[in-house]
């Protein structure tokens, strides 16, 4: 029986370093969180080969004191807290003291350091958690945090770091994420001598989306704003239309801190879910404010989770806030006939290069750019000849600006002077205006209009109902916009509405099945059924023992007449056992409902003129009419300055 011993210091140093240090990016998120706990305004993060070799934090912030500076490279040493019950109010990024000591076991690390107070700085050096030199130097207020050859002493952690690109890629990844979290830090990032990431830190967190993430995320934004006593939501949501399909892209920060949470994702897709297509993700970019007794932060070493209190208030208040932001706005896709050109191919004025005109085009464009240069000419002379009241002439102390004097007598010689600024741009509108002609001003990817939106009940007696495209789908003319209706999802989507508010309001009635519908179920069905079966009769169903694991089912909602089959009925008792809730009836209804969208009429059936009127109508009483239970979009639009490109009418 092997004996029982109690390991070096050393050896602890390098297991504990494992829950901290797990590869470069570790080492990085650890000491920006330092520099931004000690009050800095600017970091810059340096690194090579992805981190292994050479790792460089570079902040303007309060420094540590000479005396200090060993004992922060000791296990369980911080300024953070001083107590167990700091723990609880704590509202710094770091506070374990775990995080200098790991990263000084498993590394070279050289720090240099310089308080406000003092007049030199200090460096010092320690390898593998040995010191090697503390000495006095010159340097400014701040810290630079140098560490090298990342498990170098330890060869068997080395083996399972990935290449540098690999390494690098989840260093940038981290920056963009706390650049994000403190947008009042400007955060500068160098990678391999390369500038990949610099924020200005002035407070503006658009700004940063914009850096990071590329105009397209920029202009498909909601503004988010919620408040209550011990908690306030503040940010960005992205449209529907920028969807992607993983969730690299909801992004949310708890007091500053970078987490992740079951309790707040789940809140944000229940609230998308009416919006987006199923397997979809939202962008979120979401700051929480919240009371740090309601948190407790000491769950994982590496912060990245937490627990609320009060789990169910911060749900429904995430819940909420998303579905306000996505209510009441017109979320109509608008699609391209032709991708746009990209911007980097410009012309000498930095105009996009566009298709060649037609030849009608072309003479009509020469037949303006000629009036436009007769009447610059005529321009040109009125300015030089003198008026009998007054004249322009140019100011030369203040560059040329327009100045009424009385006019002096005509001079003899002729007198060449500047024409005015001003006068130069009257000459210059013309053609402007045919610029403007030829390159209009590009229209949004996604509509989110507040004035004549297509579904408003003021504008429904100023649509234009074209007529039915390949049997399903429905052309609207409104506002210069040509509008297409899919009339399976449009009519999918008025169905659920309808049956889940008669489930809400208990508004239903029932239909005899004869003969009765017979399911055979096995163990686990039956004891789900078993367990639902109060709200299925509650909703209309009539369902009793018919022997054995036998059911029959006498009586289903009126609604479901048409497609009440064994198939259907056991898709939905399969379906309650993959949410894992045996006793919330929503997700009784849930079902029902998705189930009796299969009723909606389906494409490539003929509907009269009558009936589609019908369908817009039952569409304007929706408070989310543009997609379908599934995601799917109901209503998309292609604009009239799309068509008249694609004919060339305009170039």
């Amino acid at each position: 029986m092997p004996n029982i011993t109690i390991l070096d210091q050393n050896t602890i140093n390098k297991i504990a370093a494992g829950e901290v240090v797990e590869r470069p990016a570790s080492v990085v998120k650890e000491l920006l969180e330092n520099a931004i706990d000690a009050k800095a305004t600017a970091v810059t993060v340096e690194i090579k080969e992805g981190g292994t070799t050479f790792i460089r934090i570079t902040d303007n912030g309060c420094g540590i004191a000479r005396e200090e500076v060993p004992l922060a490279f000791l296990r369980h040493s911080t300024s953070k807290i001083k107590s167990v019950e700091d723990l609880f109010t704590v509202s710094s990024l770091g506070f374990r003291g775990e995080a200098l000591a790991s990263i000084a076991s498993v590394s070279q690390v050289e720090l240099i350091t310089k308080t406000s107070i003092g007049l030199t700085g200090t460096r010092y050096q320690i390898d593998g958690g040995e010191e090697k030199t503390l000495e006095e130097i010159g340097a400014p207020e701040g810290t630079t945090f140098i560490a090298r050859n990342l498990f170098y002493n330890t060869p068997a952690r080395k083996k399972f770091l990935k290449t540098p690109t690999t390494e690098g890629a989840h260093v940038a990844e981290l920056v963009e994420k706390l650049a994000l979290s403190h947008p009042e830090v400007s955060i500068r990032f160098i990678q391999n001598n390369q500038n990949k990431l610099h924020t200005s830190g002035n407070h503006n967190l658009k700004d940063i989306i914009y850096t990071v993430f590329g105009r397209e995320i920029a202009s498909n934004l909601l503004e988010i704003s919620a408040k209550k006593p011990d908690i306030s939501i503040q940010g960005y949501i992205g449209k529907p239309v920028i969807a992607r399909g993983n969730r690299n892209y909801e992004n949310y920060f708890i007091n500053g801190r970078y987490i992740k949470s079951s309790v707040i994702c789940r809140a944000i897709e229940e609230a998308y879910k009416p919006f987006m297509m199923q397997h979809k993700y939202p962008f979120t970019m979401l700051h929480f404010t919240i009371e740090p007794e309601l948190l407790d932060v000491n769950v994982h070493p590496t912060k990245m989770e937490l627990r609320f209190r009060d789990g169910e208030m911060v749900y429904q208040m995430v819940y909420q806030a998303v579905a306000g932001a996505l209510a009441h706005k017109e979320l109509i896709p608008e699609i391209e006939l032709e991708k746009k050109k990209d911007e980097s191919h410009q012309g000498l004025l930095g105009r996009k290069h566009e298709p060649a005109p037609e030849p009608f085009e072309q003479r009509r464009l020469m037949a303006m750019q000629q009036q436009a240069a007769t009447q610059q000419a005529a321009a040109i002379e009125s300015a030089r000849v003198p008026t009998k009241e007054y004249s322009i002439t140019p100011d030369l102390t203040s560059g040329f600006q327009k100045r009424l004097i009385p006019s002096q007598p005509p001079i003899t010689q002729p007198q060449t002077v500047n024409e005015p600024d001003e006068l130069i741009e009257n000459w210059l509108k013309p053609q402007e205006q045919v610029v403007a002609q030829v390159q209009p001003e590009e229209k949004p990817k996604q509509m989110d209009l507040f004035d004549g939106k297509l579904l408003e009940p003021k504008a429904r007696s100023k649509h234009n109902l074209i007529g039915q495209l390949f049997d399903t789908y429905w052309l609207v003319e409104f506002n210069e916009q040509l509008y297409i209706i899919d009339q399976h999802a449009a009519h999918e989507k008025v169905l659920y509405e309808k049956t889940m508010a008669t489930l809400k309001t208990r508004e239903y009635t029932s239909q005899l099945v004869n003969p009765p519908i017979i399911l055979t179920l096995n163990r686990n069905e039956e004891v789900l059924l078993k367990q639902h079966l109060k709200y299925f009769n509650e909703m209309g169903f009539e369902i009793e023992p018919f022997g054995g694991r036998e059911y029959a089912v006498r009586g289903v909602p009126a609604n479901l007449f048409s497609i009440a089959k064994k198939e259907l009925l056991i898709e939905m008792i399969d379906g309650l056992s993959e949410e894992g809730s045996a006793s919330n009836p929503d997700i009784i209804y849930e079902r029902v409902a998705s189930m009796s969208c299969k009723a909606a009429v389906k494409g490539g059936n003929r509907l009269s003129f009558a009936e589609a009127n019908e369908l817009i109508d039952q569409l304007l009483s929706l408070e989310n009419p543009y997609a379908c239970p599934h995601g799917r979009p109901t209503i998309i639009s292609m604009s009239k300055y799309e068509l008249e490109k694609k004919f060339k009418r305009i170039v």
